[in-house]
């Protein structure tokens, strides 16, 4: 490309946000970008601050539409730059940094006995109405000899990347049991999550006493009951 044409490329893409950028490259790529998917390798280094401004304009629109005077209310002067800064760098992080990096051990001692991590602090979004959700989480694994095995904290850090994202309970579990079933390769692994749903607290019915419960099972602990009992049974003790 000759640097005539390179600058009027420049000129005709410096009006273009950089969402509908993002956005026509994951089109181009046909790659589902649904509020829970994880969208990092089509964001070019530098493009999160501008999307992070991007969101920060497009809320001052919407506070504007509710009528907020966030020129004349100190209170609210300021919002709009800080619930976009919440939504692109933490609470939505999941969808748009990679994959923490997490060392794996080979499991040289053959372990094979039922290991269990948690209560996990886990924090995510219902993708219905943008409301926290906040819960626990506990994960049960049975390596075999060719595990990986993964320090504890990193299950903390896999989860909190899951559970990023505006999602529903049932898929964020679902999602991070693939997750640590491919990176660990263990013979079994089972995962409960307890949850307040403020969709359900702060709107709607406003019940402040439910919380949503739900499992994922994988390998052994489908086939053999007694192990399945037996994680359940700790958990019991341990709450």
């Amino acid at each position: 490309m000759d640097d005539p044409t390179r600058k009027r490329a420049a000129a005709e893409d410096l009006g273009v946000p950089v969402s509908q950028k993002i956005r026509e490259r994951l089109q181009r790529a046909r790659e589902r970008f649904h509020a829970n998917d994880n969208i990092a390798r089509f964001i070019e280094p530098g493009e999160l601050e501008l999307l992070r401004a991007e969101v920060e304009r497009k809320l001052l629109g919407v506070l504007d539409s509710l009528v907020i005077d966030t020129e004349g209310d100190h209170n609210t002067q300021d919002t709009a730059r800080r619930v976009a800064k919440m939504y692109v760098n933490e609470v939505f992080r999941g969808r748009y940094v990679p994959e923490p990096p997490v060392t794996e051990f080979p499991n040289v001692e053959h372990l094979n006995e039922l290991m269990i991590v948690g209560p996990i602090t886990v924090r995510s979004a219902c993708s219905h109405h943008l409301c926290p959700i906040i819960g626990k989480l506990w994960i049960g694994v049975m390596p075999n000899e060719h595990s990986n095995l993964i320090g504890l904290s990193k299950y903390a850090r896999l989860a909190d990347w899951v559970m990023s994202r505006p999602q529903i309970q049932e898929e964020a579990v679902a999602r991070l049991a693939d997750l640590l079933q491919e990176r660990m390769q263990p013979d079994g692994l089972a995962l409960v999550m307890e949850a307040d749903h403020f969709c359900m607290q702060w709107r709607g019915v406003k019940d402040t006493d439910s919380k949503m419960v739900n499992s994922v099972m994988r390998g052994v602990f489908l086939k053999d009951v007694s192990l399945r009992r037996e994680f359940l049974a700790l958990l019991q003790k341990g709450a």
